[in-house]
């Protein structure tokens, strides 16, 4: 189909802007930025239409979002979290159950807030808990029993160093999935389908999408890597002990643990409460309504925010300082502005459109063709994902499974979602997230363990996610 002019300019800057994300020339945020500015001074839009995403709601639900999970990591509320559940007698010093421990605490703590922020503090315990061992004689490669070894110990496998660290990173991926504030892609593909299809989804609705998807996948995850990096033993001493002095260490709940987990409950029950409401009194209920209308995400995430700055820190400061505040990556909302401004303008000027006509050619026709669809949307933006940030990949592949979609009749709801989930499953390289690359930079993790683990892992999340959206095509969850 023949393009206009403003749908072939902005072709001509897209090209350009996936370019510099792709090869990290600039800074992503300022690669979006220049985008919507070449946008404007090409003619695609007028400046007004090109900005507005900047000033979306779901802008706010990063902002108070950002500034509850800032808090968290300020007051020590994810260590907490990580040494309660690594202590739990269950866990114990057995392998396996230490690296579910640590992939279930990565990946509850990564689905409220930053992913990268969640592998940083995570690989911190890992390396602790590896260091106890090895202060314990077991350390990784020292040889095994009967052969200098003290009696009754067995030499560990080196490579469960390897799969420990790698389960943190792919946890805290993973995790993110669960909620809509886990990872930017979450709110990314959430504001395409707002935006393009006229749909809204709560936040208790993504949950019932997203936290079975994130426990199958780390479910699996900690499959995969304890079959590919076995520990060689069956018990692991000195992890208990080092667990213990940790807890020890963290005292009594500290005033500004309290205020914080207030402002975060209250947050929660926000996100929750008009979902829980339209159950149980019925959408069209004056109270649900009222609900829905007066308190959306965006505004739930606000309130919390506002909260840090008001409920005390103790030591005569608030939970929450300003200048602990600014000291947020903040770029991550001029990324998401200006990959929703190219996204959008994708739409109106009919570039997405005709790529999903040239691109229909490829799909079959007939019963299988939804299947095909999602499973086309959901590899695209596995493979994208694995050369370009989560976020960029999102901005870049929602899009056009949406208009794949409707290029080829097919509903474009599955696709969007699926194409969204699909974007934070970059498990191959070091450089498919920031995650991938803290991991690999402790020096303990060889590139080619990081690419079989994650090749294994991408394709078990192209299936899973697939599974999971045409199960959600099927039931119509989400309409």
């Amino acid at each position: 189909m023949p393009l206009t002019p403003e749908a072939q300019s902005l072709a001509v800057i897209l090209v350009g802007v996936v370019g510099l994300w792709v090869t990290e020339a600039l800074p992503l945020p300022v690669t979006a930025l220049a985008g919507v500015v070449a946008c404007v001074v090409a003619g695609v839009a007028p400046a007004k239409e090109v900005f507005r995403p900047f000033s979306e709601p779901l802008v706010f639900l990063f902002i108070g979002s950002f500034m509850l999970a800032e808090a968290i990591r300020v007051h020590g509320l994810d260590r907490r979290l990580a040494f309660a559940v690594l202590g739990v007698p269950w866990v114990g010093e057995r392998p396996r159950r230490i690296m579910a421990a640590v992939a279930l605490v990565s990946a509850t703590i990564s689905a409220f807030i930053s992913n990268t922020a969640t592998t940083a503090m995570m690989v911190a315990i890992a390396v602790g808990i590896l260091a106890a061992i090895e202060d314990a004689g077991q350390e990784p490669g020292s040889p095994p029993a009967g052969d200098g070894m003290p009696p009754g110990k067995s030499a560990l496998d080196p490579r469960f160093a390897t799969g420990l660290l790698l389960c943190v990173a792919f946890a805290a991926s993973i995790g993110g999935l669960a909620t809509p504030i886990g990872t930017p892609p979450n709110l990314i593909g959430l504001a395409f389908i707002r935006a393009e299809l006229g749909i809204e989804i709560s936040f208790l609705t993504w949950c019932a999408i997203g936290v079975p998807v994130a426990v199958v996948l780390t479910s699996v995850a900690v499959a995969v890597l304890a079959w590919l990096f076995p520990a060689g033993v069956d018990s692991l001493p000195g992890v208990k002990s080092l667990v213990a002095r940790e807890r020890a260490r963290l005292g009594q709940w500290s005033t500004g643990q309290v205020s914080t987990a207030i402002a975060f409950a209250t947050t929660v029950i926000l996100w929750t409460l008009p979902g829980l409401l339209g159950l149980l009194l019925g959408t069209a209920d004056p109270v649900s309504v009222w609900m829905a209308r007066h308190m959306p995400e965006g505004v739930a995430a606000l309130v919390g925010a506002i909260l840090l700055f008001v409920l005390p820190g103790g030591l005569g400061r608030r939970a929450l300082t300003w200048e602990e505040a600014a000291g947020i990556d903040w770029g991550i909302i001029l990324l998401y502005g200006g990959g929703m401004a190219l996204g959008e303008l994708a739409f109106s000027t009919g570039l997405a459109a005709a790529i999903g006509t040239s691109l229909t050619s490829w799909l079959p026709t007939g019963p299988g063709a939804g299947v095909a669809l999602v499973a086309a949307a959901t590899l695209v933006a596995v493979v994208t994902s694995e050369f370009t940030s989560n976020t960029a990949s999102a901005n870049m592949v929602v899009p056009v499974a949406m208009a794949l979609a409707a290029a080829s009749g097919g509903d474009p709801l599955p696709a969007a979602l699926a194409a969204t989930f699909a974007a934070s499953l970059g498990f191959m390289m070091p450089v498919s997230t920031p995650c991938n690359a803290i991991v690999y930079g402790t020096g303990r993790i060889a590139l080619k363990d990081m690419m079989r683990a994650g090749l294994l892992l991408d394709i078990a999340g192209a299936v899973v996610i697939t599974l999971a959206m045409l199960v959600v095509s099927s039931r119509l969850w989400v309409r």
